[in-house]
């Protein structure tokens, strides 16, 4: 990396719990200086405004997310099934790092991007749309398998398998009570083992 590259990663690392928790409409250039120690003119030279700023941020933190998710379905041998429980398992064993980002980045950045930062909304879009089609792909090869039923509406299971994991987020990290996350996990786990495996 060269050193423009390194300070960039810098900004983006030391920002992300800032941006994450506070959002970006209300985290300050002053909070980025004081976050990271550096000056107005350095965080400019880096990046052309705040919002550049809060876009990388969570494009840093969605990666990481999606990163721990391949991470846990990619052990040899799974089956399609063992992938998707291995996704539920991750939520289930490692909140902590999602809670420790200040929550979901997903679920987080949703709520703020609306039509006043497009770019950002598209970007939530996009990494949404990318996490349906891990469970999406998932789906299929076991349907080709025949571990799964031929006739379930796979995207419409895709989409209810992020939103039980995020609601499950929300109300875990709102009430500080994790059993709703681990309630949403379990809901999961059955419709995985009941509704569409053979």
């Amino acid at each position: 990396m060269t050193k423009a590259e390194k300070t960039r990663q810098f900004i983006i690392e030391e920002t992300a719990y800032l941006f994450n928790t506070k959002g970006a409409a209300a985290t300050s250039l002053s909070d980025i200086t004081e976050a990271t120690g550096l000056t107005k003119g350095s965080i400019y030279g880096n990046f052309k405004n705040k919002d550049e700023v809060a876009l990388a941020v969570f494009e840093h933190n969605a990666y990481k997310v999606y990163q721990e998710i391949k991470k846990s379905i990619s052990k040899d041998n799974q089956t399609q099934r063992e992938r998707l429980l291995a996704i539920v398992d991750l939520y289930k064993t490692q909140w902590s790092m999602f809670f420790e980002l200040g929550g979901c980045p997903l679920l987080n950045t949703a709520t703020e991007a609306d039509d006043t930062f497009p770019e950002l909304k598209q970007a939530v879009i996009k990494t949404f749309s990318g996490l349906a089609n891990i469970f999406i792909k998932i789906l299929e090869k076991g349907q080709e398998n025949k571990e799964f039923k031929t006739d379930i509406d796979i995207e419409s299971y895709a989409y209810l398998f992020i939103s039980l994991i995020e609601g499950g987020m929300l109300l875990g990290k709102t009430t500080g009570k994790i059993k709703h996350l681990h309630n949403s996990l379990d809901r999961i786990a059955i419709i995985i083992n009941s509704e569409i495996t053979l």
